[in-house]
């Protein structure tokens, strides 16, 4: 659980680089960029004589869904949302991850699916201030979507990992951001001028911060966190990173946030926690 806490911090600090510095850039171009700038970071390490072929295909297709696409869908939901609708939308995620578990498994575990609604009302806690606008339903079905890519990703590569117990993730992860980044690529080809795009030095300092750390660093950490944890755990954290986003907004950019909101969802989001790890009826050892 370290990890995933360690990356909702850094992903805490990207919000307000990607508000302040690239707008105006296109969504899908930006995505790309920074998926080709992980991919750099990670390639060097790349041990492909150590994976199976039908293993590297799979890694890639897992990169493909749960990073590029879903960096597509996240961010051309942009168009049709206002930017706390797209946040608020991000909190059906842990929902998917049980249900997608729950599915893969064949056995429903009711704690996990008690944790993923406990973490889906605490970060409602803190996004839910008015009703959303009406004419959202496209951007609604697209947060779904990259929700839904984000989460059957994550619970791929969970379980690609446990078939090569023997490679390094970091020898094998740079296979993932190359079908990312190949899945952005051809959705760029429908939505960027490639030719009209125009970066400013900061923006382009901005994005080799992103792609590097955020995407690249974040992404690893995160999927590293994923086979740590239970899937009631990691339900859960895909929602902690709210919280975590609002404090960092809070005491580091100087937005506005309501604290109460922000201690009443983190005491969820804890609660949360201890129903998907079982604190509650864990027996103590013996002295």
């Amino acid at each position: 659980m370290p990890l995933l806490l360690l990356t909702s911090l850094v992903w805490a600090f990207s919000y307000g680089l990607i508000k302040g510095q690239l707008a105006g850039i296109d969504s899908t171009a930006s995505a790309m960029l920074r998926l080709f700038c992980a991919l750099l970071v990670f390639l060097p390490f790349l041990r492909i004589r150590l994976i199976p072929r039908r293993n590297a295909w799979r890694l890639a297709i897992i990169g493909a869904v749960q990073f590029g696409l879903m960096y597509v869908l996240y961010q051309r939901a942009y168009v049709f949302l206002q930017a706390h609708e797209v946040v608020l939308f991000t909190i059906f995620t842990p929902v998917y991850v049980a249900l997608l578990d729950a599915a893969i498994e064949r056995r429903w575990l009711w704690r996990h699916m008690g944790a993923a609604a406990l973490a889906l009302f605490g970060a409602a806690i803190i996004l839910w201030k008015n009703a959303p606008s009406s004419d959202i339903a496209i951007g609604f079905l697209l947060m779904q979507f990259a929700n839904l890519c984000f989460a059957a990703g994550q619970l791929a590569w969970k379980r690609e990992r446990l078939r090569l117990p023997e490679v390094k993730a970091g020898d094998m992860f740079a296979l993932l951001y190359a079908g990312a980044v190949v899945a952005a690529l051809i959705a760029s080809f429908f939505t960027t001028d490639w030719l009209a795009l125009r970066l400013t030095l900061p923006q382009i300092g901005v994005l080799i911060y992103l792609g590097v750390v955020a995407s690249g660093l974040g992404f690893f950490w995160w999927n590293l966190g994923t086979t740590q944890v239970n899937a009631g755990t990691l339900a859960v954290m895909n929602n902690a990173k709210i919280p975590v986003g609002i404090a960092v907004s809070l005491f580091f950019f100087r937005e506005s946030a309501d604290p109460i909101r922000l201690l009443l969802s983190g005491a969820v989001m804890l609660l949360a926690v201890a129903l998907a790890e079982n604190w509650f009826l864990q027996k103590k050892s013996p002295n």
